[in-house]
């Protein structure tokens, strides 16, 4: 070799140190493309996205081909230099130490860390140009790969590992809302809610956007008749609960609208209502979100009675609750159904004990703790372990809150106050 030009021998150590970027190129690429994008173009039928998955399905065959070009091209160039560096200055020890050196310095800036960075920043771009070389690259150096990986697979075998078990890329639901808010403009904010909600409704259970039972207009069937019809008149409800003396004892539901087309100028009746009157539907409490739409959807049922382990009545739950909680509220309330809370002047908030924990998290940005109490009222006695008498002020989870009103043992006016931020000098003064 040392009787080979010079120009060509320092053309050639160009080209190998090309052909190790390349390497270095495709190995730091075919790692770092996204996989689902790779999947979507590879269901197009694009063929560099079918070649790098089907690359990719055997990681160590890849990483063989690739670590092997490039360790041979990396020899290769220091041998080279080695050569160019004896034709120069002889056999000088010191000429050969500053050669390693420079040729060291010259594999990891244009072999190494530049291609690198280069993939890095487009994965896909090369990942896919890339998959043609390596793939007939695989056939050519498949022995030599073969024989390699008889040596790796034993070492991991000694060491208990099986990567072929662990190559599948899930996801967790976190995981896919962090890419959902990472989507940016692909995807609008409008669009992005109903995502993320859509992935929260395994984890909501019908617990958390229940009605409770105080708050349900129910009609008592062994009312007068005058109260039925009075009361059917003028509910602000299409379907309302059905009972007989007690609360507890539901025994179905109405639909407003089958009542008035029954009436023909009659009044309201209990016998008539016993004619449109529906079974109940019960839910067991506890039950997620999205397993409650599918069963909604299977049993065709719009409205079901949430029921404890004890088989008492808790409250209901209709299938616009659920798809509220998707989407966001799109129905016009009711008169009598309020949002629970008013904003003061002041920043305060006046909220009513049954309001739900989980709305005042949603409308005014808190952080109140889920994970027990459904309510305000719960959250506060669960606090105090006992009834709170009116005019106490108390902090639950960060928030200074005030007891305004409390009747038949339960809290039912809180004001809620703006938290205060403390300044750097405060903070360090506690």
């Amino acid at each position: 070799m040392e009787e080979l030009p010079l120009p060509l021998l320092l053309s050639l150590l160009v080209v190998l140190l090309i052909l190790s970027g390349f390497f270095s190129l495709s190995e730091t690429s075919m790692m770092a493309i996204n996989r689902y994008r790779l999947k979507h173009l590879a269901k197009q039928g694009h063929r560099g996205a079918l070649l790098a998955t089907k690359l990719l399905g055997n990681t160590d065959r890849l990483l063989g081909v690739i670590l092997l070009g490039n360790n041979l091209l990396n020899t290769a160039a220091a041998t080279l230099v080695a050569v160019i560096v004896s034709m120069l200055f002889a056999h000088s020890d010191l000429a050969l130490l500053i050669g390693a050196c420079v040729v060291t310095f010259a594999i990891l800036v244009f072999s190494e860390i530049t291609p690198k960075v280069i993939a890095a920043t487009y994965p896909e771009r090369i990942a896919l140009a890339a998959s043609y070389i390596l793939t007939p690259l695989l056939k050519i150096f498949y022995p030599a790969v073969w024989f390699v990986n008889l040596f790796v697979q034993g070492i991991l075998s000694l060491f208990r590992l099986h990567p072929n078990e662990n190559t599948a890329h899930k996801i967790s639901p976190e995981e896919l809302k962090m890419l959902v808010l990472e989507a940016g403009h692909f995807i609008q904010t409008k669009h992005q809610n109903i995502l993320i909600n859509l992935v929260d409704l395994e984890t909501v259970t019908v617990d958390d956007v229940i009605v409770p039972r105080k708050q349900i207009e129910a009609i008592d069937l062994d009312a007068d008749d005058e109260v039925l019809h009075e009361q059917i008149m003028t509910c602000h409800h299409t379907r309302l609960p059905v009972y007989r003396d007690r609360l507890d004892n539901v025994i179905g539901f109405i639909h407003v609208r089958k009542i008035f087309n029954q009436l023909k100028g009659e009044r309201i009746t209990a016998s008539m209502l016993e004619r449109v009157l529906q079974e109940p539907y019960f839910i067991p409490s506890g039950t997620p979100l999205f397993s409650q739409l599918q069963l909604f959807q299977e049993n065709r049922k719009r409205i079901g009675f949430v029921v404890d382990e004890y088989g008492e009545w808790l409250g209901l739950i209709t299938m616009e609750d659920i798809i509220e909680e998707i989407i966001g509220e799109f129905t016009t309330h009711a008169p009598t159904q309020t949002s629970g809370f008013i904003q003061e002047a002041d920043g305060s908030i006046i909220a009513e004990g049954s309001v739900l924990l989980r709305d005042l998290n949603r409308k005014l940005g808190y952080q109140l703790p889920l994970d027990g109490p459904k309510t305000l009222n719960g959250l506060i006695l669960e606090y105090f372990q006992d009834i709170p008498e009116a005019g106490i002020g108390l902090n639950v989870a960060g928030y200074p809150m005030e007891i305004i009103q409390t009747k038949d043992q339960a809290v039912k006016i809180v004001r809620i106050y703006p938290i205060v931020q403390k300044t750097v000098s405060e903070k360090m003064s506690n």
